[in-house]
């Protein structure tokens, strides 16, 4: 099914709204509301995205991240678990011996 890219701009546009709207109004930091208004606006990027690759042979200039905790932490944390730096360095002391290299 091809669905028509102005049609779908304007659903993506209208999903911004109302998830500017929830979040606005929200009510607690669990609200569903919010996490509804998410999905619904991550659902309407990708149909407009595809919509513009399939009509004009063209894409957005960003895409939706996919959610991955297990891949946070080995970002955060180091593959093997170790903290990210160590003998407690900090990034100005990492910094400090790159200099002095």
């Amino acid at each position: 099914m091809t669905v028509d890219p102005r049609a779908a701009l304007d659903r993506l546009i209208a999903s911004l709204e109302a998830h500017y709207n929830a979040v606005a109004g929200k009510q607690g930091d669990d609200d569903p509301a919010v996490d509804d208004a998410y999905d619904v606006l991550a659902d309407a990027f990708e149909v407009y995205d595809e919509a513009l690759g399939t009509a004009h042979g063209e894409a957005l200039p960003f895409y939706l991240a996919e959610e991955d905790d297990d891949e946070d932490d080995d970002d955060e944390w180091g593959a093997d678990g170790d903290e990210p730096f160590e003998d407690g360095a900090d990034v100005e002391d990492l910094a400090g011996e790159a200099r002095s290299s």
